[in-house]
């Protein structure tokens, strides 16, 4: 199991993210102080997805937990974009402002029975949850606030969402390639 929460990062905080040697080093500090500041001072720029951003992703990509799987710019709404942390416990993604415009202009166009449609075209084998109507409510619900998440982002120009995972426990079973890097969720 893994969590996900997007932060929608200032151009300061990029710089400062991206000026950091390591991928421990970003880890840290995205932990330590931009999660500490966001989540006390400014919920209103996170959006957190729990653990529905695998099936979020897998039905807005090609139904599949692969980098660039899909079509774009669906498939950047949760994985996609520039790799700038993957560690043992989970993996950073910062979106670009052309991606950031992009995702915000097609989201609003999908509907609860568009991501229904999506999500039940999933092959459960590769599937590490049940496909049912409750994990879509659970999925639908999370989408909803990714998809404000990313209007209010788009709206605000200077900003860059940054999507960040952090396994809570690992699963041998099910990996996810990053980059060539392998992850498991």
């Amino acid at each position: 199991m893994s969590l996900g929460v997007h932060f929608s990062l200032s151009k300061q905080e990029v710089e400062q993210l991206l000026a950091m040697d390591d991928d421990e080093a970003r880890a840290e500090y995205l932990h330590g102080v931009i999660e500490e500041d966001f989540f006390n001072n400014h919920r209103d720029r996170i959006a957190e997805s729990d653990k529905s951003w695998d099936g979020m992703h897998r039905a807005l990509a090609d139904g599949e937990l692969t980098w660039d799987g899909g079509e774009y710019p669906l498939n950047h709404v949760v994985l996609g974009g520039q790799l700038i942390e993957c560690i043992d416990d989970g993996f950073m993604v910062l979106k670009t402002p052309e991606q950031v415009r992009d995702v915000a202009t097609r989201l609003p166009s999908i509907t609860q029975s568009e991501l229904r449609t999506r999500y039940f075209a999933i092959d459960p084998e590769d599937y590490e949850f049940d496909l049912s109507e409750e994990e879509f409510a659970y999925i639908w619900e999370n989408f909803e606030s990714v998809r404000e998440f990313w209007i209010r982002a788009a709206s605000e120009k200077q900003v860059r969402p940054l999507f960040r995972v952090i396994a809570a426990r690992r699963r041998a079973a099910t990996r996810l390639s990053v980059a060539g890097i392998a992850f498991s969720r």
